[in-house]
């Protein structure tokens, strides 16, 4: 019996590039809407797997034309779909319109993630966001009042020239509207971003890292008390509405990718497809695989991978699940890793469970690097 597995759906097309985005989205290509949809339609059409879950990203999913989504409708109603399946769509204040969310709804996405990263239009201007804090919360009521009643919200700390009071006004805004999920991320400057160029000329003015702390904790302790459970270092969501399809990822599950640049991890191997959406586009109408690169993980990459993915999780790894997949001891591959941050407090040990403490995820990147085995 096959396993189900999380399918991702990449919609590369943006209205405007933000100023801190890395990931593979363009934008002035409106021109290519159509056939690349039918490019991805054609690729959907090959997936015969039973599909869970079910993530569109991007890009921005919601910038992508009626008429290019109806045709990815069909192929997305012809998927063998789990019955719980979980069908999430991201999208930009903006970029929303009552027939897309009423197509959504119609093809079974049953949660919509939405990018506002600031709550204050001079941060939002900052960042190259091309929607206002107004244009965001129209975007939410139109979803509200269409019934979805899973939403997650994108929000970002360590903004340049972002103040201690600028976070906590974000937060306490947005959890007044009730949305069920929240990621928090810290801004990190990417290479080849426009951000990175000005930090390299030495005009981004970003805020202290003993700030950037502060406005951690902070997070943590103010979601905790609207009762939102942490379960991820940047991750956080009301009772049962924790993102199945990242989980996925986080507990080295299988998922398979479709749509240009989107990654798979299937049968032990990672491989993913071209980024350029016209050889993509031409790839698919040769009926050719678009997959330009697949490399089998060795047995230490899986090891690495389940660690340095699972202890994001708050509850860390299973040490049963280790020895189930790995044949092998966790202690005896990471024994003596496992024991040194044990010994400092930054590792917790209880029962099956090996998970960061408080301390610990504040270092967590540091901790992790030390799971890559040479």
């Amino acid at each position: 019996m096959n396993k189900d597995i999380a399918l991702y759906i990449h919609i590369p097309f943006c209205k405007q590039k933000c100023l801190y985005c890395d990931f593979p989205s363009f934008c002035g290509k409106e021109t290519q809407m159509i056939s690349y949809a039918e490019a991805l339609s054609k690729e959907l059409d090959k997936v015969d797997k039973r599909i869970k879950t079910i993530f569109v990203g991007g890009g921005t999913p919601t910038y992508l034309s009626l008429e290019g989504w109806n045709i990815i409708k069909k192929s997305i109603d012809k998927l063998d779909k789990a019955e719980d399946l979980e069908f999430t769509v991201e999208g930009n204040p903006g970029t929303f319109s009552q027939e897309k969310l009423e197509l959504f709804k119609s093809i079974g996405v049953n949660r919509l993630s939405i990018g506002l990263q600031a709550w204050q239009d001079k941060h939002l201007k900052a960042l190259g966001r091309i929607h206002s804090k107004e244009e965001f919360l129209n975007s939410f009521y139109l979803a509200r009042k269409l019934e979805f009643n899973n939403i997650n919200i994108d929000l970002m700390f360590g903004l340049p020239n972002q103040s201690f009071q600028d976070w906590k006004e974000t937060l306490e805004e947005i959890t007044r509207l009730e949305p069920e999920h929240l990621s928090c991320y810290s801004l990190i400057v990417e290479e080849g971003t426009t951000f990175y160029r000005l930090y390299e000329e030495d005009k981004l003015s970003l805020p202290e890292e003993e700030l950037e702390r502060e406005m951690y904790e902070y997070t943590l302790k103010f979601l905790k008390s609207k009762g939102y459970h942490q379960y991820e270092i940047s991750n956080f969501s009301k009772k049962d509405k924790e993102c199945v399809h990242n989980l996925v990822y986080w507990d080295l599950g299988e998922y398979l990718g479709c749509g240009s640049s989107a990654h798979s991890y299937m049968r032990g191997y990672r491989f993913r497809n071209e980024e350029d959406i016209d050889t993509y586009i031409k790839t698919i109408n040769s009926n050719k695989s678009p997959i330009i690169e697949k490399k089998k993980n060795s047995l230490e990459d899986d090891m690495e991978e389940f660690m340095f993915m699972g202890l994001r999780k708050i509850n860390g790894i299973s040490i049963e699940n280790f020895k189930k997949r790995f044949n092998s001891s966790v202690f005896s591959i990471y024994g003596d890793i496992i024991k040194k941050y044990k010994s400092r407090g930054v590792i917790i040990e209880e029962e099956d469970r090996i998970f960061l403490s408080p301390k610990g995820i504040e270092i967590s990147n540091s901790i992790m690097s030390e799971f890559i085995l040479d």
